[in-house]
């Protein structure tokens, strides 16, 4: 059945490695920016945390705070705050007393205010996002204290809890938009990242499509696979007419051999014997009323290559086996793979040695076609990959291509056909081929 149309494996490959390169570069970018988002976010957290912890234990502002006067406070912290928030990367620091009322602020015209954001009950370090009069933030606020051990205190002891008398807070924020904003050039090396791994999936598809097309030119995959089914088929007729020619050919010779020693009777059997052989099988392909004839005369030819490899056969044909929807050239290839697989198993195997093939209509008209041997059946692993195109069990060479099993499935796949492998023994496929009655 030829294909024609459609796009050529070469493009076919170059499209879907494209598509795979871009998938790749996406979900590599968006990694990388996931993880330059927390870097980000953590650095800044890490900032404000360091920045108010150092401010909570300068002696400047300990001193303002613990004297009490917010005025006084404000005309010696207010310059401190400004130089720390141009210098330190920060949006904003706010020391306020105890009670949250703003001492410095980014605004003056905010100072004397209450402070935006969560001031823990007990005196401990806190960071979190809020929304205070600049935005969005990531802000940390440490408490100020004086007394006791407030010197070597960074945010509290082991419970939580610091020691010394609380005089007022640190708060040290960043802006959300200013976190988005150092983002910027991390985000422009994943985008790099991204191109990269897009071009070298590119070229990568482009070499791949200039090896395919050295190899199948700008044949459609249908094309493809009907080549390799009309080899196979082409193979497996002519092995099977090789083996009749040859099984006929030995016959006629003994036949001759006995007539010129003069043992005319002798020669009479062997070539009635083998007439009755071959008209057994003939009279069951010619009885089919609907079949593939191709197949019936693969059936012939199989049948003397059985007979030259010392193989028992036996085929049982019903009359009403009807023709699958598979075009000839796939019909043989399926058949004859099967077949082939079969006798090289029982040859393998021990004691005797058959293969038996049926076609016979189900009960839904779809054609039944069963190939047992007498082979020691393939094992777990062997059963999980003998489809697999390039899988074989055979040594290197022209015997173990690999391409038998997964060319069978193939052609049974693409008509909607089913195939199995019984467990037990014998060994035994089975397929199911759809009709056109069926």
């Amino acid at each position: 059945m030829a294909r024609k149309g459609g796009r050529s494996v070469a493009s076919r490959l170059f499209t879907w490695l494209v598509v795979a390169a871009l998938l790749i570069a996406a979900l590599t970018a968006g990694l990388l920016l996931l993880e330059a988002q927390r870097a980000t976010r953590a650095e800044a957290e890490r900032v404000t945390q360091a920045v108010a912890e150092t401010l909570a234990h300068s002696p400047a502002v300990r001193t303002a705070l613990a004297a009490g006067d917010r005025d006084a406070a404000t005309d010696a912290l207010q310059p401190l705050a400004q130089d720390v928030i141009a210098t330190a990367r920060v949006d904003f620091v706010t020391i306020m007393d105890t009670s949250g009322i703003r001492i410095t602020h980014r605004d003056p015209a905010e100072i004397g205010g209450t402070y935006l954001g969560t001031i823990p009950a007990t005196p401990r370090a806190l960071t979190e996002e809020f929304t205070g009069t600049l935005g969005p933030s990531l802000r940390t606020i440490v408490p100020v204290l004086v007394g006791g051990d407030a010197a070597g205190q960074v945010g509290g002891d082991a419970a939580g809890q610091a020691e010394g008398d609380l005089v007022g807070w640190v708060a040290v924020g960043v802006t959300v938009q200013t976190v988005g904003a150092q983002l910027v050039p991390r985000l422009i090396v994943a985008l790099a990242v991204a191109a990269l791994v897009v071009g070298a999936g590119v070229l990568g598809a482009v070499l791949a499509r200039r090896a395919t097309r050295r190899v199948a030119g700008d044949l459609p995959a249908g094309q493809i696979r009907d080549t390799l089914a009309t080899a196979e088929s082409m193979r497996t007729l002519g092995e099977a007419l090789r083996a009749q020619t040859h099984e006929h050919g030995n016959r006629m010779h003994t036949a001759v051999a006995l007539l010129e020693l003069g043992r005319t009777d002798d020669a009479i059997g062997i070539l009635t014997a083998s007439a009755q052989q071959s008209q057994a099988l003939v009279d069951q392909v010619s009885a089919r009323t609907e079949g593939d004839p191709t197949v019936g005369a693969l059936l012939l030819g199989k049948a003397s290559q059985a007979m030259e490899r010392g193989i028992e056969w036996d085929a049982e044909i019903a009359p009403d086996a009807p023709r699958s929807l598979l075009a000839p050239i796939d019909a043989v290839a399926l058949v004859g793979n099967l077949i082939d697989n079969a006798m090289d198993a029982a040859a393998s195997g021990p004691g005797s040695r058959w293969v038996r093939i049926a076609m016979a209509r189900t009960d839904e008209g779809e054609l039944s076609i069963i190939v047992s041997d007498s082979g020691e059946g393939p094992g777990p692993e062997v059963r999980a990959r003998m489809f697999e195109r390039g899988f074989t069990t055979k040594p290197a060479g022209a015997e173990g291509r690999g391409v038998a099993l997964a060319l069978v499935r193939a052609v049974v796949d693409e008509i909607g056909g089913t195939i199995t492998l019984d467990a037990g023994s014998p060994t035994t496929f089975r397929v199911i081929l759809p009709t056109e009655g069926s």
